[in-house]
């Protein structure tokens, strides 16, 4: 261990000019980062925070809004399935098939909605 004994200073005296060098870069990019940081949240606020929730927010609403209309449609043809199941005795077939039909109007659902949202976008 260099630190404080006998021959230990020659050690000190070789590794100042290195610890000097490793304390003055670690100066310059505390600066550099300082001045970066400061330069990005004024550029940041300004530009409206509410404005910022409030996009994220309406992204939020779509989100939910297309999962719950591709869902929905998965769980009515499901439903629907069962149903005929149920009447015809047509055990896994009705639901298989109304399954599948319900996601496929689901997704038709979402690219609709989807499509519509681009279009709103698009035309203001």
């Amino acid at each position: 261990m260099t630190n404080g004994t006998g021959h230990g200073e020659n050690g000190d005296r070789d590794r100042s000019p290195e610890e000097a060098a490793l304390s003055e870069r670690l100066g310059n990019l505390d600066q550099r980062l300082s001045e970066f940081r400061d330069r990005h949240v004024k550029t940041e606020q300004p530009a409206g925070d509410g404005e910022d929730r409030a996009a994220r927010a309406s992204a939020m609403a779509l989100g939910f809004r297309l999962s719950s209309e591709l869902v929905a449609g998965v769980v009515v043809g499901a439903g629907i399935g069962w149903g005929f199941d149920r009447l015809l005795s047509t055990s896994p077939f009705g639901f298989i098939v109304f399954l599948l039909l319900g996601f496929v109007a689901g997704v038709v659902n979402v690219v609709r909605t989807a499509g519509a949202g681009q279009n709103r976008r698009g035309g203001s």
